[in-house]
Formats: structure tokens, sequence, C-alpha cells
């Protein structure tokens, strides 16, 4: 997944469950291991790729998140995402001396009756945000961990949970009162390189096929899972200076901060702080 996971458990085997929960899901859904699933699946020439039971249900619940977000978070864009240089883990990541030719949103399908993918030749599938979510929820829910961060997004069953948010410049903006329930943070400050002149992220709006371009920084989203979390802060992102009004109005979001480049931090009315 490209990221840091932390844990919080309750003893030392639901700590190796843990562990061993998302080690099993980054075999499936890595972009990074040769010989991971989706590696195979991005390779195969065919049209249509039986998948398996796990690489399944990580698709059936993509494939939801880009019904209720009206496409802004669509894990066909991995294609997309290579060209722009996001094609190694992170660190590895050099600057690029020019932007790539632009490329057409793949329609990709799920078909979970028999466990096929249908999508056009070339199409690449990014699962990265998806399984970090998809993860940590069920880390969370089958009683492996109490707490559990994949890369910031959150899924809590403890009531006293707390998550402090960024600013543009290392501070703290604010501090989310979470309890029970999922928190992600979408940014584009963290993970961004060179294209020409130009400073990229990894965030990739689908609607023009490059990364995004926003006054907003980062966007904050609390929900009832971290799956639910990470889609809503990424499509709020996305949205730029819709995206808190989006938020407000979405049925899957409790509540909503967003960090503009300034500094300004606005949020949703009933959002828990803490000051």
């Amino acid at each position: 997944m490209g990221t840091t996971v932390e844990a919080w458990c309750r003893s030392e085997p639901d700590e190796r469950a843990t562990i061993q929960l998302f080690e099993e899901v980054e075999q499936v859904a890595s972009r990074f291991r040769p010989t991971s699933e989706l590696v195979r699946v991005n390779a195969d020439p065919g049209e249509q790729v039986r998948v398996s039971k796990t690489m399944g249900r990580l698709l059936q619940a993509a494939a939801s998140v880009r019904d209720w977000t009206g496409g802004l978070v669509d894990v066909g864009v991995g294609a997309t995402v290579q060209a722009w240089g996001y094609d190694r883990s992170f660190s590895q990541i050099t600057a690029r001396p020019a932007a790539p030719e632009p490329s057409q949103q793949s329609d990709w399908t799920f078909d979970p009756d028999v466990n096929v993918i249908s999508r056009p030749p070339g199409t690449k599938i990014d699962l990265g945000g998806i399984a970090k979510g998809w993860t940590a929820d069920l880390a969370v829910e089958s009683g492996r961990a109490v707490v559990v961060s994949a890369g910031g997004d959150i899924r809590s069953n403890h009531p006293e949970t707390s998550v402090p948010i960024e600013d543009p410049f290392g501070g703290i903006a604010t501090t989310v009162a979470l309890g029970v329930g999922a928190l992600a943070t979408s940014c584009t400050t963290k993970r961004s390189w060179m294209v020409g002149e130009r400073r990229v992220s990894h965030l990739i709006d689908p609607r023009t096929g490059s990364p995004v371009r926003s006054p907003v920084v980062s966007a904050t989203i609390t929900a009832a899972t971290a799956l639910e979390a990470e889609a809503g802060a990424k499509a709020s992102l996305i949205l730029g200076e819709a995206g808190l009004s989006w938020a407000d109005a979405c049925p899957r979001v409790r509540s909503a901060v967003v960090v503009w480049g300034s500094g300004s931090v606005f949020a949703t009315e009933g959002t828990k702080v803490l000051v």
C-alpha cells in the first residue's frame, strides 16, 4: 500500500493477526510487489480477468465508491497515475521533464457473481486508497485491533480517539474528536514531485486525467467506516472550493474539515474539534 500502518491491539495474538491481515491484502492489492495479484491483473492482456475472493471484495468496494462519489474516486486511473510519474514506491520517484499526453478515462466493470473484472486494454487499476480503508475496517470489525491507522485512514472502536490535522506548514491546524468511527485525510502536499515546472501530487482528477489543482491542500472526513472516509476525503479535495459543501450534503459523511494553502481552516457544522 506504499504507507505505514499503526494498530492498537489488546494482545500479542491480535497484533500478529492484524499484521497478517495487512500482509495478505498487500499480496493481493499492491502496485509495487511484482508477485501481487493486482500486478498480474494489470499485466493481463485479456479484457476479462477472473480474480480471487479478496480482490473481488476490493473491486466491489471500489465500484460502490465510484458510484456514490459520482465518479470522482475511481481506481481505474492507475495508468494515468503511472504516466504522471507515480510508477514505483514513492521514495523512488524522481522529477519528470514533461507532462504526459492526455489520457481517456477507462470504463471498467466488475461482476461479483462470477468474480470477473472487465476493462478495455491498457487499463490499470490502483487499489491503494481503497485497500487501506477496507483493511483498516476489517481489522477493527473483526476484533483484531481497537484502532488502526493505515497511512492516515483511521478506524476506531475507542470512544476517546482524537486525531490532529496538519496544516500546510507542518503545524497542527486543529484536532478532531473522533471517538468510535473513522477518519481520513487526503492532501496534495505530502506525496508530490515535479513534472516540468509544475509540482504535482498523486491525486488524479478523473474528469481531467491530470493531478488535481486546487487552493485546498487537504480535506479530512469523518464517517462510519475508513473506506467511506477515504473516498469522501479524496472526493472533497478533488472538488476544491466546492468540496466542503459536497461533504456537508453527502449522507455518508459525518463531518469535514478543509485546509487551504493559505492556512485557513473551514469545517462543516457539528464537527467535533478539540481546542
